[in-house]
């Protein structure tokens, strides 16, 4: 019991420094593990146990958010019309997801390490499995382009953590939305 007990403890310590630097690296663009730990509610040796360079914390945070961003979409397909699911994964996902990159990617330039190229293939197929869905019930213009839509979407990273960016996130959205709209073809 104590060895199950204390990988659920380890497993749930791993997520909370992951979650709570993730929200440090959108808003600062850096990593302090002390600033983490705290903020985890754990030690030091705890995240350094975890996580033995700050470099191998931000490709985690980024790894993770890459995941979190790619695995939603068959359930927000599942849950919502083909629009709402692509609306609902650019508002709730994708704006959180530019955010954090932006931070990652100054926390990454810091230490002169690169983001895993792989991450960016599997958010473009994300986002083609939301564009198709779309395409086939008729809302967007068949003809666009996963690779447009990524470009129309690209003001995203410069979302700010501090402001509005949600509101700011459906004005893109709209946006994008009436460019891409099947009537227009």
């Amino acid at each position: 019991m104590p060895v199950s007990r204390r990988r659920a403890d380890t497993r749930r310590n791993h997520e909370r420094i992951l979650a709570v630097a993730a929200e440090t690296v959108s808003r600062s663009g850096d990593v302090s593990f002390n600033a983490v730990a705290k903020e985890a509610g754990v030690g030091v040796g705890t995240v350094y146990r975890h996580f033995p360079t700050p470099e191998a914390l931000v490709l985690a945070v980024y790894e993770r958010e890459v995941s979190q961003l790619v695995e939603i979409v068959p359930e927000l397909l599942a849950r919502y019309s083909p629009e709402q699911a692509l609306r609902t994964w650019i508002v709730d996902h994708l704006a959180h997801y530019m955010m954090t990159k932006r931070g990652l990617a100054n926390a990454l330039r810091a230490s002169r390490s690169e983001l895993p190229t792989q991450a960016y293939a599997r958010m473009v197929e994300a986002l083609d499995t939301l564009r198709k869905a779309n395409a086939e019930a008729g809302t967007i213009r068949p003809s666009l382009t996963t690779e447009t839509l990524m470009r129309g979407l690209g003001g995203l990273f410069f979302l700010s953590p501090d402001g509005d960016w949600k509101q700011e996130t459906e004005g893109v959205v709209d946006l994008v939305w009436n460019g891409m709209r099947v009537d227009l073809e």
